[in-house]
């Protein structure tokens, strides 16, 4: 939803890929001074709308099809704020030449992603860094949430509510004590949402939540009624997480 103020930063989102869009709107949304304006899937369509519209900031993907992203700040006239968004580090250098304020590599943690606003604009966002959280918070500070497209709404899921969360092909299955919520993403997309001191990925298909933690051997992990098993790329990263 959008909010309308002219004490808001405008920014918008182009990326070819949802879910990367998804992610970034999902960040934005957690910014009280951040206003979204609109996303698009490739840089023709993001060009339409800003010659009708003016906005602050751009997160722009740089691997697009018709227009790559690099291409496309420099057809523009009036550049606002660029910050790359993408996967391909090896357009870091061209990127800098043309004076862009960050460059972030997918996949982008929340926390990279406010530094790259604050850099953006550091007197506005000082003033809101009091509030940055706030749309996010419980009633307790501690009990930050995050939200989940499931039956065609957003849920609010209080992530110390969470158990664990599953795999299932395009979707994941978000366990909680008494009830779970089934969304269609990856379970690398939430992971990224997903604060690293809270939650940890045991396998390919698990991400747990470390407070859950019940029991645990080099093979399983025991969270509520469930033994869920440890993959062996992630097994080391795991015990040593838990001093063992």
């Amino acid at each position: 939803m959008n909010r309308i103020s002219d004490n808001l930063i405008k920014c918008i989102v182009v990326d070819d890929e949802p879910m990367a869009r998804d992610i970034i709107k999902r960040y934005i949304e957690q910014m009280p001074n951040l206003q979204l304006m609109g996303e698009f899937g490739n840089a023709i369509e993001a060009n339409i709308f800003l010659q009708s519209s003016q906005v602050d900031i751009i997160f722009l993907d740089i691997r697009m099809p018709q227009l790559n992203g690099t291409d496309f700040v420099r057809s523009l006239y009036q550049i606002p704020k660029i910050i790359f968004t993408t996967a391909h580090k090896e357009y870091a250098h061209e990127g800098f030449e043309l004076d862009v304020v960050d460059y972030l590599l997918k996949p982008i943690r929340f926390d990279r992603f406010l530094r790259a606003v604050n850099k953006a604009f550091p007197q506005q966002n000082a003033e809101a860094e009091s509030n940055t959280h706030a749309p996010v918070a419980d009633t307790k500070p501690e009990n930050s949430f995050i939200y989940l497209r499931a039956n065609r709404k957003m849920i609010r899921v209080v992530l110390d509510d969470i158990l664990y969360i599953e795999s299932i092909r395009d979707y994941v299955k978000v366990v909680k004590q008494n009830s779970s919520i089934i969304s269609r993403q990856t379970i690398s997309s939430i992971e990224v949402t997903l604060p690293e001191d809270k939650f940890f990925r045991i396998h390919r298909s698990y991400i747990i939540s470390i407070d859950k933690i019940k029991t645990f051997t080099h093979e399983l992990v025991e969270i509520g009624d469930k033994e869920l098993p440890i993959g062996k790329l992630y097994r080391n990263g795991f015990l040593k997480r838990l001093g063992n």
